[in-house]
């Protein structure tokens, strides 16, 4: 008799390292399992494989313990009954960027081949929904398999749980869903009976929905020591189930299956964030907004600032430190598990993954700081006493902006000096008196007590693409200072905008370009969060509490080259629900909102200061537009997106029986936009990664600022009923009380986003230019080098629109640098050029793991053409 189906048991763990345990907790128990499962391995011929859940910093946490099993890991690696990668944590999809995803599977490749073979999967049996760009990301690697289990529904085009998933420049994996979850094999019992009560269901809805009839029963779950008695189990599966064949196997021989059966699979394309059969968690992006803007800072300096400045230095004659590098990216990507970075966790290991955060953010600033000085200490003296002013520009095109900087100098006045000698107006915006054991205590050492002075200084210059340029400071001269300019004293306005300050604390702009009215911008809206961490939902008793409500102190301060408008209001809110649904106010919030218009900007940058002191609500901040739309733009990994802003199963989820509401609530990396055919408005954000399009016309884009929830998991929810998710642990912290230090910025457009560079105006958002200012005492010595940097640099140069730059970097294993771009358009395919200063002696394109691609027959410095969402990566020798 043909068998109705094939059942491939797999034995695995699914490992979080931490959630409402922490890492050491975790780790006492991996040392437990780790022997257990090596010498099952080791001893049983029978047990061939074991699947330690595609993630090697579950190896390293182990040999942090056991260094002598080193070699009894790499035997069974190298035996292929230990699986292990390819992965170093299993990531997030939607809250990380693209070269997070990127150097998560480059750390974990490169550890695992110091083992054998990695297991070349895209394996996240648990991340909450996927990326519609993750088969870009695998192909990169040379990965052709996905493995997952959230986020599918038939309305992405199958009722299959196999079938091919295609980014929009036509990578493709052959992709497997697990519909059941990844621990329907947990814990087997030997009887039949209660195999029958587990699996009788089961087998229906896994053969229902297969197209090869090779279905999974993955054997293992959260934490889960071997099964010992796994053989006895599926003895008996055999004698009471004798239609179906049952085999210990790999997850590579049911993808042979598959592939195999290519011609009937269908192709899907898009991310995959329905909540229909298992829950997404939709939401989770607001949870804990403090470490989620934590964690987007130190994403943008590493890639941003630290890497292409290391590459700079490296290509004048510096060290470049991948050692530094790699400790700080494996510091952060611990905290890029689905659980640790949507912050479902306890308090305790909340501060456990923020600490993480604030050292490597340590780290990454040090050496940003060490790589400005080695430069800057070794440029010729050309006064022999001036100080030094350089700035950094660490995106690929000039740029001319704004600076505002800090000096130290012991003198009550200065000038600055161009390399021509010219002198270069400067604004002081404030100075102060400083101790100058602050500088360098050998100074008050050696008796020296004459004070510093600090001067915060503002100035506009030109600066060259992907390099430095250098003023000089003369002490005891006399500088040509600029005034403040003269404006309205109650409008902010420049070429661009005319912004206007309304009683309510709300702003007026007029986009002068376009001649659109922006009005009532920046109204808070807080209202009730009776969710937990996994999720919003409001309360049953709502009450929205809007800013224009309360009274608002404004005023507005004019400098050279920019003018700022401050806001400040207290919204007085329910301390907690109950008090909600009484239609008290105990508790309130404190803003305070600074408003930053340069004179030669198209953008309005915004900060806000919170102080929360209040229960279970979410404030969110309004921007409403002209554009009246029925979907949005929104930038991912390495493209971008546009999403509907109104889901029509929210009509219908509860008579569907959805695991939760599919509320339009939408993920973001950098930007999101609304526009029409001829103008737009772009939101920038740093880590503020959650927003939704509101309003009756639906033209208000919604950010959310944080939300205030003080459970992990909570139950009868009212956006998602039934059990809880995770466990009923109380999380006081999360009720984010205290202060929250947040910014976005808002940025009008004409045209399309793309031919606008609305992509590339949000990547110079979150990279700043970098300024270090040399004077003659550090505390911390260091000898000079044995040759000399230039006063003037520039690495490389790409146009401002077309690709985008994602990163400049040295290669991992080769003198060379690595630059990867992409296009940021869904639709169109493009082309483009970088010029080197120096001609490339070697231009090669790789895949993303640096490894070089066959049939290579480009141009150097030419990106061919890009197709949709397509990033490309190449190498080149200077």
């Amino acid at each position: 008799m043909k068998a109705v189906s094939r059942v491939h048991i797999t034995p695995h763990m699914h490992w979080d390292r931490e959630w409402y345990f922490t890492t050491e907790e975790s780790r006492i128990l991996l040392i437990n399992n780790m022997e257990e499962i090596l010498t099952r391995l080791e001893t049983d011929p029978e047990y061939r494989f074991y699947v330690l859940d595609g993630q090697t910093a579950v190896l390293e946490d182990y040999f942090a313990i056991k260094p002598e099993n080193h070699e009894r890991v790499k035997a069974l690696v190298q035996a292929g009954k230990l699986i292990v990668g390819p992965w170093y944590t299993q990531t997030d999809t939607m809250v990380v960027s693209g070269e997070s995803i990127v150097r998560n599977l480059m750390y974990g490749m490169r550890d695992c081949l110091s083992f054998g073979e990695p297991m070349k999967i895209g394996y996240l049996p648990d991340s909450f929904s996927m990326s519609s760009q993750l088969p870009h990301i695998f192909n990169g690697f040379g990965i052709t398999r996905a493995m997952f289990w959230r986020g599918c529904s038939e309305r992405h085009g199958t009722d299959k749980t196999e079938f091919l998933w295609q980014s929009n420049d036509g990578s493709e994996v052959a992709a497997q869903v697990l519909p059941l979850g990844y621990a329907i094999g947990k814990y087997l019992p030997e009887d039949e009976a209660g195999l029958r009560k587990r699996l009788d269901s089961y087998f229906t809805v896994l053969e229902n929905a297969s197209v090869t009839k090779d279905i999974l029963l993955p054997n293992g779950h959260d934490q889960m020591p071997l099964q010992q008695n796994i053989f006895q189990v599926m003895a008996k599966l055999r004698e009471i189930y004798p239609q179906r064949e049952f085999v210990m196997s790999r997850f590579e021989e049911v993808f042979e299956r598959i592939e195999a059966s290519r011609e009937r699979l269908a192709t899907l394309k898009g991310e995959f964030n329905d909540g229909k059969y298992m829950r997404v968690h939709r939401t989770i992006s607001s949870t804990r907004m403090d470490i989620k803007i934590a964690h987007a800072e130190i994403e943008n300096k590493i890639v941003n600032i630290l890497e292409p400045l290391a590459a700079i230095a490296w290509s004048l004659g510096f060290e470049y430190h991948h050692g530094l590098l790699e400790k700080m990216w494996k510091e952060i990507l611990k905290n890029h598990a689905h659980d640790s970075i949507g912050c479902c966790c306890s308090d305790k290991v909340h501060q456990e993954i923020m600490t993480r955060f604030i050292l490597a953010d340590d780290m990454a600033e040090n050496l940003v700081r060490f790589y400005m000085r080695k430069i800057v200490d070794n440029m010729p003296v050309q006064h022999a006493d001036a100080d030094k002013l350089t700035f950094f520009n660490l995106l690929p095109y000039p740029r001319e902006e704004v600076i505002n900087t800090t000096i130290r100098i012991r003198a009550q006045q200065f000038s600055l000096m161009d390399e021509q000698g010219q002198p270069v107006e400067y604004f002081i915006r404030a100075a102060r008196e400083i101790d100058p054991g602050l500088v360098d205590r050998q100074i008050v050492h050696y008796g020296n007590y004459d004070p510093f002075m600090e001067y915060d200084i503002q100035l506009c210059r030109p600066l060259p693409a992907m390099g430095y340029c250098t003023l000089h400071i003369h002490a005891n001269q006399a500088g040509q200072q600029r005034q403040a300019a003269a404006q309205p004293a109650e409008l902010l306005e420049n070429e661009y905008y005319r912004i206007a300050l309304n009683a309510n604390g709300t702003l007026d702009i007029t986009d002068k370009q376009s001649g659109y009215l922006y009005q009532q911008v920046l109204q808070l809206e807080d209202g009730s969060d009776d969710g937990d961490e996994y999720d919003y939902s409001p309360s049953r008793e709502e009450w929205l509490i809007y800013s224009t409500q309360r009274a608002v102190a404004t005023s507005i301060k004019h400098e050279a080259w920019q003018s700022i408008a401050t806001l400040e209001l207290r919204m007085a809110l329910p301390a907690n629900l109950q008090q909600r649904a009484e239609r008290r106010s105990d508790g309130y919030l404190d803003v305070q909102c600074q408003v930053t218009l340069a004179h030669n900007s198209r953008r309005i940058d915004i900060e806000m200061w919170l102080d929360n002191q209040a229960d279970d609500h979410r404030v969110r901040v309004l921007i409403p537009t002209p554009f009246a739309s029925e979907s949005v733009l929104a930038d991912n990994q390495f493209g971008c997106i546009t999403r509907p802003v109104d889901d029509p199963a929210m009509a219908v989820w509860q008579q569907e029986g959805w695991k939760e509401a599919p509320i339009p609530v939408w993920q973001l990396m950098n930007f999101a936009a609304l526009h029409d055919d001829l103008h737009g408005m772009a939101l920038f954000t740093e880590g503020l990664r959650e927003f939704e399009i509101v309003g009756e016309r639906r033209d208000t884009f919604a950010l959310t600022l944080f939300r205030s929830v003080g459970v992990l998991g909570k139950e009868e929810l009212l956006l998602r009923p039934g059990r809880p998710s995770g466990i009923k642990l109380p999380t006081p912290d999360s009720q984010m009380r205290g202060r929250l230090h947040c910014r976005f910025s808002l940025f009008g457009f004409a045209g399309d986003p793309h031919q606008a560079g609305v992509m590339q105006q949000a990547r110079a958002y979150v990279t700043p230019v970098r300024c270090y200012n040399k004077i003659p005492f550090d505390a911390m010595k260091l000898n000079l080098a044995a040759f000399r940097t230039p006063l003037h640099f520039s690495l490389l140069s790409m146009p401002e629109s077309g690709p985008v730059l994602s990163v400049l970097k040295k290669a991992e294993d080769a003198d060379a640098l690595i630059i990867r771009v992409y296009n940021p358009s869904e639709q169109v395919s493009i082309g483009g050029a970088l010029t080197l200063a120096a001609p490339a002696q070697e231009w090669l394109e790789t895949g993303m793991d640096e490894q070089p691609l066959p049939q290579q027959g480009i141009a150097k410095g030419d990106f061919t053409t890009l197709a949709p969402c397509q990033s490309k990566t190449f190498r080149f020798i200077r």
